[in-house]
C-alpha cells in the first residue's frame, strides 16, 4: 500500500494537482478495492493496480479543476469513475453515481461505507429512467457511447440555465462535433486538452 501511496503523490505532483495525506489515502485506498475485487467481479480491464492510478485516478482527478458547482451526477460511472476520485477530492461536494449493473453499484456502496465516503450517493438506474427532484449542477461521463447521446438522454438532469456536461473523452471527432450541430444541439463551450502523467493516449475534456 504504501507503494501505491508514494507512486501516486510522485504521479499528483507531475501533474500539478495537490492532495492532502487523507485524500492520497482514500485514493490508494478505493485501488485496492478495485484490484480486489475486479477477480470477482470484472469491474474494470485494467488489471495493474500501478496501471489504475495512471488510467482511473489521475484520469479521473485532473478534470476536478474544470467542475462548477456543487452536484453533480456520473452517468455510467461503471466502479464509480469519475466519481469516487472526483467526490475525494472535493469533499464538500455532492455526486450521485448512476449504474445499471447492480455488481457495480453494490462495489460502490462497500467503497462508500469502507472509505468513510459521506459525499457519494450509488443508483442503479438506467439513466433515461432516472428522474431528480433538484437539478443538477453538472453531468460528468466518462466513455459515454457518443456526446450527441449523452446531451439527449441526460438533458432532464441539469439546471437549464447554468447546468453543463462535462465529457471526458479520448481523441476527439470533428464528426461528433458536427453530430451535435446537426441534431440542434449545443456547441462545446471549452474543449481541454488534458495531460496525464505516463499516459502516452490522448485525453480530452469537453465542457457543453
Amino acid at each position: 500500500m504504501s507503494d501505491l501511496l508514494n507512486r501516486l503523490k510522485k504521479l499528483a505532483k507531475q501533474a500539478n494537482i495537490e492532495l492532502t495525506d487523507i485524500q492520497a489515502e482514500k485514493l490508494t485506498g478505493y485501488v485496492a478495492m478495485l484490484d480486489k475485487w475486479n477477480k470477482a467481479y470484472n469491474l474494470t480491464s485494467v488489471r495493474d493496480p500501478q496501471q489504475m492510478l495512471i488510467r482511473h485516478i489521475l484520469d479521473s482527478i485532473v478534470v476536478s479543476q474544470y467542475l462548477e458547482g456543487e452536484k453533480f451526477i456520473d452517468v455510467g460511472t461503471g466502479p464509480g469513475l469519475p466519481g469516487i476520485p472526483l467526490a475525494i477530492m472535493r469533499p464538500d461536494h455532492h455526486f450521485v453515481l448512476l449504474d445499471s449493473l447492480g455488481k457495480r453499484v453494490r462495489f460502490m456502496k462497500q467503497v462508500q461505507h469502507e472509505l468513510g465516503l459521506n459525499n457519494i450517493e450509488p443508483v442503479q438506474y438506467r439513466v433515461e429512467e432516472y428522474q431528480t427532484e433538484q437539478p443538477f449542477d453538472g453531468v460528468i461521463s466518462r466513455a459515454f457511447a457518443s456526446m450527441k447521446d449523452m446531451l439527449s438522454w441526460c438533458s432532464h438532469l441539469v439546471t437549464e440555465k447554468h447546468g453543463r456536461f462535462y465529457a471526458l473523452k479520448g481523441q476527439i471527432h470533428q464528426e461528433e462535433l458536427d453530430e451535435l450541430v446537426d441534431n440542434g444541439l449545443k456547441m462545446p463551450e471549452k474543449v481541454i486538452s488534458l495531460s496525464i502523467p505516463e499516459l502516452n493516449e490522448q485525453r480530452h475534456l469537453v465542457i457543453i
